[in-house]
């Protein structure tokens, strides 16, 4: 398999998951392994991070309007209600605990089986938090609380742990602080243009020896694919969670841990 076909292939997983409640690195670093990819060796050292940015991308396309009119507009009752403040409010957890740590999950985490037991542990913790959850209904995104958008920051560190899903942890966590679905998963994606974006570029520019030469083609390839992938897949997610759950991801997540333990055990 030619790394062109593969930049494909892990451009799909990458935008199929990013948003969704399921892990994109664990999918990511399952689906690398399952192909027999180094890693550590040049283009991949780079590639998860490049692609990443480019579904990132595909939110602030996806979201433009309504974010720019959130972010241009002069606050009604103070800076501490506008959407700037709280992104930055959502944002700082990950800068003071995730960023220190990010290293530490990198070495010791990013492997196929804690991934695995990551899966089925979220899926365990959507499961319960939604059944507290009762209805959607809920004022919208701009109406958030600087503490509601804290610890949605805070949910954000957990995901520091692959497999756990930045998306489930960031919307679970807004759940838990009583924003409803859509209010919570809006706010999630919000969270991710400044957090993933700034940690993909900072990763990108460690990297950044991947990404020049022969090895340009391949992830300006995945880059593109994890683009347009994403973008069709937030789009769905929104109309998605406006009307039903979440634990049909749960369940998932469940089907592909037990899976997965299944393969470690019998290869």
């Amino acid at each position: 398999m030619g790394d062109s076909l593969r930049a494909v292939i892990l451009g799909i997983i990458e935008g199929l998951t990013e948003f969704l409640p399921v892990s994109s690195t664990g999918h990511m670093i399952l689906a690398m392994s399952a192909m027999g990819i180094d890693g550590e060796k040049d283009p991949w050292s780079s590639f998860l991070y490049v692609i990443q940015i480019g579904a990132i991308l595909a939110v602030v396309v996806y979201f433009f309007q309504p974010l720019r009119q959130q972010l241009l507009h002069r606050p009604d009752r103070g800076w501490s209600n506008h959407m700037l403040t709280k992104l930055a409010v959502g944002t700082l957890p990950a800068v003071v605990i995730g960023l220190p740590l990010n290293d530490i999950a990198e070495k010791y985490l990013e492997k196929p089986m804690p991934v695995t037991l990551a899966q089925i542990g979220g899926a365990i913790v959507m499961v319960l938090i939604e059944r507290r959850h009762r209805g959607d209904t809920g004022p919208g995104v701009e109406a958030i609380t600087l503490r509601q958008a804290l610890w949605v920051g805070l949910g954000q560190c957990v995901a520091i742990i692959p497999g756990t899903s930045r998306s489930m942890a960031t919307i679970m966590g807004g759940l838990l602080v009583g924003m409803s679905r859509r209010a919570a998963a809006e706010f999630s994606f919000y969270l991710a243009i400044p957090t993933l974006l700034g940690a993909g570029l900072l990763r990108a520019f460690k990297h950044r020896h991947a990404l020049m030469g022969a090895n340009a083609l391949t992830l300006a390839i995945g880059f593109g694919v994890a683009f347009i992938v994403a973008w069709i897949v937030v789009a769905a997610f929104m109309a998605y969670i406006r009307t039903r759950p979440l634990w049909p991801f749960a369940i998932y997540r469940v089907l592909l841990g037990l899976f997965l333990i299944g393969w470690f055990v019998l290869s």
